[in-house]
């Protein structure tokens, strides 16, 4: 059985992952401070991993003010759904909102638009 969780919440893991190597990539650059050329190379890469993250950050922001909030009737919590079918933030109850997909096994796929027919 494969994990699923959250759009919303995946995508905000890869941008703080992005912080973090962007942090690990600028600490690599501090071996080579006896080459100037090589740590700034380091630091400015480590600068552009971070600002790709926010970046993405700011999509997902975006992304999530045009989302449609239900309440999961699992754990009776809100939660904000992306696309046909999604995962509740706080359960990871599967939830759609396309009566067709009612019963069915919970697939990510449903969400392409070739699955949509």
């Amino acid at each position: 059985m494969a994990k699923y969780s959250n759009k919303i919440n995946k995508i905000r893991t890869f941008a703080l992952s992005l912080i973090f190597i962007g942090f690990i990539v600028m600490y690599g650059g501090i071996f080579f401070r006896t080459s100037p050329a090589i740590m700034t190379t380091f630091m400015i890469l480590g600068l552009l991993f971070i600002i790709a993250s926010t970046v993405v950050y700011f999509w997902i922001g975006m992304l999530s003010t045009k989302t449609i909030q239900v309440v999961c009737p699992s754990c009776g919590k809100p939660t904000k759904m992306l696309g046909r079918v999604d995962m509740c933030m706080h359960c990871n109850e599967p939830l759609t909102l396309d009566p067709q997909l009612a019963g069915k096994e919970f697939d990510e796929t449903y969400n392409r638009k070739r699955n949509q027919k």
